[in-house]
């Protein structure tokens, strides 16, 4: 019996406003797509608190026994700039200023993203789908929603119709907008002339001659739409409709609310059945912007190299401090608060170290089975990590009283409070346990240090057959040395 079967999860579904149980298309699967970046800079810190979201309810749903197929993009074409329909595309715009081709500037910033999602423990997505991979399905699709009556072609663009289709649809049901306001608020742009209604998105673009991203199509070359690569990637892995989607609050409208009419308009069928929305990342209580300076990303994070934060810190105490807020709050990261998570996490790992040290009695004092029952209550409800949280620390305060000799646990007790600490501390919220790692960082080092002298010796006493040795045969799980004016380092690949 997988744990799914007794755990019944509500989430929070931002389509209709309220917490609903959980129940998945087909049983013991779970299919789920998040929006990923676009990579055109680096990795934003906001976005990685998004993702982080995402990633522990990832933990928690394979926890539970569920196969879950997660799928996460990466937009490398078709975004304008400030999402709009007119304007540079964000990487061709990179690409020029740096005189490179646009393909180089989405390498760049795919590695970037990936070396800090990877730093900081991320699981990876079942799979990554791009949108320059996937314009054939996008040129389908925008053809399902001309033959449906609901997209237009004018000069070599493709609009979607948003008036057409609110006839018959509810534009604005995720994000609770009335199509009426939208006209009455909307202000007049440069280069919406071909458009029918301002209110209309492009789902292809004409590609001017300047335009270095460009594919052909029916309707000459161009690119594709922001809102339809999702569409495409989410349906083509997930199926006509699937089970939740998720990303930031930000893109709840235009770009979700976009891709529930572009399904309904091409399928005939609302995509999803549960949204998900992660809220924003704030630094020292004001919105993150680069414009203000107000901005921190993730490396300088991580090294300290920054003007905001008095000290670096580790990858663990950030997932920490995340997790110590709902993916449904907006979150202030300050010095103080992520000095306060650093002592948290701390107190979590040295109880975690004690518990091999415990000793054991006849009869336990603490139910154990009540307090891990708590935690599954936790994550079941909305996957309120804070208050999983305020039951690890419950935990720790046993080990404590344990190790004290002021609570008792009989053996087995003890193993079922070990496997649910590590099950929760290090399955679903992602922690390291980085005494560990860096012990066993310093004991390679150690290792290393007394093989370059054993090499250095063997040098002295002219058998360089034994130095070559030592030399290869590190090189061969990895280790590179380095002979230098200053002595010998090393390296691991």
């Amino acid at each position: 019996m997988q744990l799914y079967q007794s755990n019944q999860i509500k989430i929070h579904n931002s389509l209709t406003g309220k917490k609903e149980v959980f129940k998945p298309i087909n049983e013991g699967h779970v299919g789920m797509y998040v929006c990923g970046p676009t990579v055109y800079s680096n990795v934003h810190l906001g976005n990685v608190r998004t993702f982080m979201s995402f990633d522990m309810i990832f933990r928690y749903l394979k926890h539970l026994g569920y196969k879950v197929r997660y799928v996460r993009n990466i937009t490398d074409a078709g975004h304008l700039e400030n999402d709009a329909d007119v304007g540079e595309d964000k990487i061709t715009k990179k690409a020029r200023l740096e005189q490179i081709e646009p393909m180089e500037v989405v390498q760049r910033y795919t590695v970037d993203f990936h070396n800090i999602l990877n730093t900081l423990n991320f699981l990876p997505p079942s799979i990554e789908p791009t949108a320059t991979g996937h314009i054939i399905e996008q040129i389908e699709l925008i053809n399902k929603i001309i033959d449906n009556g609901f997209a237009y072609e004018i000069n070599g663009s493709v609009y979607f119709d948003v008036h057409k289709f609110n006839e018959t649809n509810d534009y604005g049901k995720l994000s609770k907008r009335k199509l009426e306001d939208l006209i009455h608020n909307t202000r007049a742009l440069d280069g919406q002339s071909d458009k029918k209604n301002p209110q209309d998105f492009a789902l292809w673009k004409k590609a001017e001659p300047q335009h270095i991203m460009r594919w052909p199509s029916p309707w000459g070359d161009g690119f594709p739409g922001w809102h339809l690569e999702c569409t495409a990637m989410s349906t083509k892995y997930l199926g006509e409709t699937f089970d939740i989607h998720g990303g930031g609050m930000d893109l709840k409208f235009p770009h979700h609310e976009c891709e529930i009419a572009q399904n309904e308009a091409a399928i005939g069928k609302s995509p999803v059945n549960y949204w998900m929305h992660a809220n924003m990342l704030e630094l020292n209580g004001q919105r993150m912007s680069k414009t203000t300076g107000n901005t921190i990303n993730p490396n300088e994070l991580l090294s300290g190299n920054n003007d905001k934060m008095s000290k670096a810190y580790s990858p663990s105490v950030i997932r920490f401090f995340m997790a110590q807020s709902s993916y449904r709050s907006v979150l202030d990261l300050t010095d103080d608060g992520l000095k306060a998570s650093e002592k948290g996490y701390n107190r979590l790992m040295e109880a975690i170290n004690l518990l091999p040290k415990l000793n054991t009695s006849k009869t336990s004092s603490i139910k154990i089975e009540d307090w891990k029952q708590k935690c599954y209550d936790a994550m079941n409800d909305d996957f309120n990590s804070p208050i999983l949280i305020a039951q690890l620390f419950e935990a720790t305060k046993y080990i404590n009283q344990i190790k004290e000799g002021k609570e008792t646990l009989t053996a087995e007790d003890l193993g079922l409070l070990k496997d649910t600490m590590n099950a929760f501390v290090f399955d679903v919220l992602g922690l390291r346990n980085e005494a560990e790692t860096s012990s066993g960082t310093d004991k390679l080092t150690g290792a290393v240090e007394v093989l370059i002298k054993l090499r250095q010796e063997a040098r002295a006493n002219k058998d360089f057959a034994m130095s070559d040795k030592i030399r290869d045969e590190l090189a061969e799980v990895g280790i590179q040395l380095k002979d230098g004016k200053d002595g010998t380092t090393f390296s691991v690949n």
